[in-house]
């Protein structure tokens, strides 16, 4: 009776939109972010005089922004798990120089006889180019892993030194010299879906991986529908799934007119597919696999995960190397977009990626953060970013601004939980207002029966050697 009871008082009505969103605490605070970027793009559309919105403004983001959200992914993982990485930029600067001179010494001994074989070698190099990089990263992954997972220093200063050591490395291994990079690796960051016959006034590509998509999404929901059907699950009413599948498909639609219709020769951006494809990977591991759940279980309680026989050393080596593999290939992917690198590579990344996964809601205390609340955390910053550069605003306000984002988005975070762990969006989700929290809205580190090893995790976050 009181299961019943329960269940109707929170079924029916506006707060059955919260199911939209996957129901709960964590899918609304991923709701109240992207609807501060709607925000935000509709004040810079009016104050731009609608640049911001323009095709070519929209393809220009995506591809000078591909990079971060690439280490926004890896960052989020690491943040939860309850580390931090300040090496990424260095990783990456150092991975940049190492497969540059590396490609120019495989590049000088190829002979070319013809067009045809020099596409060849093109492709071939693009690839080689990406193999090496991220071999490089997971032997900077495995290096820091190491020293984290079975020596037991903390994270904060493996990565403070790694940053220091790979910043050395590009200067040593680059002579403190910039080096240009081959025009034919230029695809990877710089280039576009490929048109086909017949050529229209927008880019046929990006209109079937529109369609692609749209339809990806309604398989999807129509799948979950009907495994909560055979599960015998609480199931949102029909109307959620049907305004869920229609926004998602106007704004997929939107999204496919803005890529198709940019200018001659522009389409969506091949960092644009290569982020898409991380992005689908990383949320079926956060969300559907063991590891995922390993990560989550180390970030939130490590004493309870070591007990239910998590293995918190391999854990943490494999969030410490995939965040390495994830630099080395954002590095390739700036690149091979600026056709150059130089000492100067990477230099304040690692703040990008970690201001991109706070204020897409991670926990500082770990244990909570979405691979998709990253993604929008981090094109948060790049339309402020964006927006800014076209209103002619100057750096250094532009840092100011960006401070004070990253600032207030955590402290409401910090304050939503001191008030007792309730956001006013799931105050309001609630029935009667009702302050008592409920499993996902608990305090972040909160070990059972262990509370002053709580308030003691940040530096005691690193496992027993």
């Amino acid at each position: 009776m009181t299961d019943t009871t329960t269940t109707e008082k929170k079924s029916g009505g506006i707060r059955d939109l919260g199911k939209m969103f996957g129901g709960s605490t964590s899918g609304l605070r991923q709701f109240g972010i992207l609807g501060a970027l709607v925000l935000i793009i509709v004040i810079f559309q009016i104050l731009t005089g609608g640049k911001t919105l323009d095709p070519g403004n929209v393809i220009n983001i995506v591809r000078a922004n591909a990079y971060v959200l690439i280490l926004a992914i890896g960052m989020v993982m690491v943040i939860v798990a309850g580390h931090i990485d300040l090496s990424v930029g260095s990783v990456a600067a150092f991975s940049n120089i190492v497969t540059v001179m590396a490609i120019k010494q495989i590049d000088a001994g190829w002979v070319v006889a013809g067009e045809g074989e020099e596409i060849t070698k093109g492709v071939i190099m693009s690839l080689l180019a990406i193999v090496i990089a991220l071999a490089i990263g997971a032997l900077v992954g495995a290096w820091q892993g190491f020293w984290v997972a079975y020596v037991g220093v903390p994270a904060f200063i493996v990565t403070l030194a790694g940053m220091l050591i790979f910043r050395g490395a590009n200067q040593f291994v680059g002579r403190s010299t910039p080096q240009t990079v081959p025009d034919y690796l230029n695809y990877i960051g710089g280039g576009y879906i490929p048109d086909f016959p017949p050529y229209l006034p927008f880019s046929n590509g990006t209109v079937i991986l529109g369609i692609i998509a749209a339809v990806a999404v309604i398989w999807n929901e129509l799948r979950l529908r009907r495994r909560q059907r055979e599960m015998n699950a609480v199931m949102a009413p029909q109307w959620v799934s049907i305004t869920k599948i229609v926004l998602l498909v106007a704004v997929i639609a939107y999204a496919t007119y803005l890529f198709g219709t940019g200018r001659p020769g522009t389409s969506f951006p091949i960092p644009g597919i290569i982020l898409v494809i991380l992005v689908l990977l990383y949320s079926f591991i956060t969300n559907n696999t063991v590891t995922g759940r390993h990560i989550y279980s180390v970030g939130g309680n490590w004493h309870a995960a070591e007990l239910s026989g998590v293995n918190i050393r391999r854990t943490n080596f494999f969030v410490m190397m995939n965040m390495s593999v994830l630099a080395a290939l954002a590095g390739v992917i700036f690149v091979s977009r600026s056709l150059a690198t130089g000492p100067g590579d990477g230099t304040g990344w690692e703040l990008d990626a970690i201001a991109a996964v706070f204020i897409g809601g991670a926990a500082v205390s770990g244990g909570i953060g979405t691979v998709i609340g990253s993604i929008i955390g981090g094109l948060v910053i790049a339309v402020l970013n964006n927006g800014l550069q076209l209103m002619s605003v100057s750096s250094d306000q532009v840092q100011i601004i960006k401070g004070l984002v990253l600032l207030i988005a955590v402290a409401l975070d910090v304050l939503s939980k001191r008030s007792g762990g309730l956001s006013l969006i799931a105050r309001f989700r609630r029935p009667g207002g009702d302050l008592a929290p409920s499993v996902d809205d608990r305090p972040d580190v909160a070990p059972a029966g262990n509370s002053a090893e709580a308030s003691s995790r940040p530096a005691s976050t690193e496992p027993t050697p």
